[in-house]
């Protein structure tokens, strides 16, 4: 079986602690129904930095992570399937890329 990592891009800060309580609530549902297959339920991730050959930049480029989980499927479609459920999605405000973590 395959391992694809889940690339969160964008998502809401929430406004209120309750509001927060909320979407770490429907996280932790999403990360148990993918079961066994939720290799590394990763992380979010803060500020980053874009280096280039040309410097550092502050601003974590066009499309800045927000977070990463790494999942195991028989396929990218599969894989593409569990992304769909993925909380960082409800209300148009994130994205998940999907892509297969090669074995070297």
């Amino acid at each position: 079986m395959a391992k694809f990592v889940f690339a969160y891009h964008g998502g809401q800060t929430p406004a209120t602690p309750e509001e927060g309580q909320k979407v770490m609530a429907a996280w932790g549902a999403w990360m148990q129904s993918i079961g066994p297959a939720l290799v590394d339920g990763g992380n979010p991730v803060g500020l980053s930095k874009t280096v280039t050959a040309d410097g550092v930049e502050d601003n974590g480029g066009s499309n800045p992570l927000s977070g990463y989980s790494l999942v195991e499927a028989d396929s990218i479609e599969a894989a593409i399937e569990i992304a769909k459920g993925c909380p960082v999605l409800v209300g148009g405000h994130g994205s998940v890329e999907v892509a297969e973590a090669m074995d070297m």
